[in-house]
């Protein structure tokens, strides 16, 4: 722990109390000048030291600067002071927001216990050391996936509410408004204004998306802050500001700068805008262009419809010209008039084909009476079988005593048999007799 040690002024008479501040106690305190001289030594040994931080404040008076700088990262500050003497010897464009490195002198003034920093060098941080610290960050952020586009959040086609987060009466704000409503007049903005430069940018900026980001109604938040100095967009670059990016939930837009500037809230984000104008028309649609459009679709789905229904008209009237549909009754009297015809070809082949075979039968008939044993038993034949049915063809059949039935033309007789006659006696050939000729 620090502790004082009083020194001897040379040509000054010893202090009024004959106490170290070191020494001091509540029965013996030391002075107010004692104890800021003390510190005042105690400081002016420290010497020079090179710093780097943000500057937020800056103040001219009478010729000189009384300011304060930020460290980047947390929220300490110092304050400092730029005598007339130095600021001729500075760069001319310094101001609040920018990146410096500066040669400071800590001072104490004993009279009102103000405790500064003078200022004998300041400087921009060199260009290439804020692009290296960037590239380390974008190597990292990279590494980690929050980059890759397929984590990318797509824009709605027509949002309903745009949540705007942007500098106070900023030029960002009217082009963002003015051209997103020319679009489209029925479009609507909640705005949550934050700073856009400065310390005070990465924690407001961070604090507005996270209000828009939680409120339900708003579709997607653009991001947006005019061109400016690469120094005073740093702040875009913040690891803080676009870890909240890529932990929110809607879609969200970057419109930072002009074309040329790229901080790495263009890469996180899910979609990047030139600028606050180009953000306005890549989220919200024209609607005249739109009504072109729908102007376009509807001639071209007239248009189809009118060669649909055309090409139906046509088939239905090439089935209309068929015969079959222009005339039907003419179909059916030539189909009747065919059947008629049929009809009667058929009824006069039948009747042929009945004649030819009425005919046929009766020839036939005629045959068969001819070649049937009843007509040659009408001619005088006779037919003689044994009782047991059996037809006698042989004379041996029908031994003398052998009862047999004769069949003549008309009706059987029974009769017995003399026995087989012999072929030479004519008589008894020709006149055959049998038992019942003899009763």
């Amino acid at each position: 722990m620090t502790t004082f040690q009083a020194e001897s002024v040379p040509g000054q008479p010893p202090p009024p109390d004959s106490v170290r501040p070191r020494d001091s106690t509540a029965q013996a305190p030391t002075s107010v000048a004692r104890l800021n001289d003390t510190i005042r030594g105690f400081i002016e040994t420290w010497g020079s030291v090179w710093v780097e931080g943000e500057i937020t404040s800056w103040n001219v008076r009478s010729g000189n600067v009384f300011g304060r700088l930020k460290d980047l990262s947390t929220d300490a500050t110092i304050s400092f002071r730029i005598w007339s003497s130095t600021l001729q010897r500075l760069p001319d464009d310094l101001r609040v927001g920018d990146h410096v490195i500066a040669s400071v002198k800590a001072d104490y003034f004993p009279k009102s216990g103000d405790f500064s920093f003078a200022v004998s060098s300041m400087r921009h941080v060199g260009l290439g050391d804020q692009l290296e610290k960037l590239e380390r960050l974008r190597a990292k952020l990279r590494a980690e996936g929050l980059f890759d586009p397929r984590r990318k959040r797509a824009i709605p086609f027509l949002p309903q509410v745009i949540g705007l987060i942007t500098g106070e009466k900023s030029d960002a704000e009217k082009d963002v408004r003015r051209n997103a409503e020319l679009r489209w007049p029925q479009v609507r903005f909640r705005t949550a204004y934050a700073s856009v430069q400065g310390d005070r940018c990465v924690p407001e900026t961070i604090g507005a998306l996270k209000a828009l980001d939680a409120d339900p109604a708003v579709d997607v938040i653009v991001i947006a802050r005019g061109g400016g100095d690469p120094q005073h967009l740093l702040g875009f670059s913040d690891e803080r500001l676009l870890r909240a990016v890529a932990a929110a939930s809607t879609p969200i837009v970057s419109a930072i700068g002009h074309e040329n500037d790229h901080p790495l809230l263009d890469d996180v984000a899910d979609l990047r805008a030139s600028t606050p104008t180009d953000a306005a028309k890549r989220i919200v649609p024209d609607v005249a262009e739109q009504r072109a459009v729908v102007a376009q679709l509807r001639s071209r789905l007239t248009s189809r419809l009118t060669q649909r229904v055309g090409h139906d008209i046509a088939q239905l009237e090439q089935l209309r010209s068929r015969p079959a549909l222009r005339s039907p009754e003419s179909m059916l009297d030539s189909r009747a008039q065919q059947l008629w015809m049929l009809v009667t070809r058929g009824r006069d082949t039948i009747d042929r084909r009945i004649e030819s075979q009425s005919q046929r039968a009766a020839e036939l008939r005629t045959a068969l009476r001819t070649l049937s044993p009843a007509s040659t038993l009408a001619r005088g034949y006779a037919i003689a079988h044994l009782a047991e049915g059996v037809i006698v063809r042989d004379a041996a059949q029908a031994p003398a005593g052998a009862p047999v039935i004769v069949t003549v033309g008309r009706g059987s007789f029974a009769a017995r048999s003399d026995g087989q006659v012999s072929e030479d006696s004519g008589e008894a050939a020709a006149e055959p007799r049998t038992s019942s000729e003899r009763i």
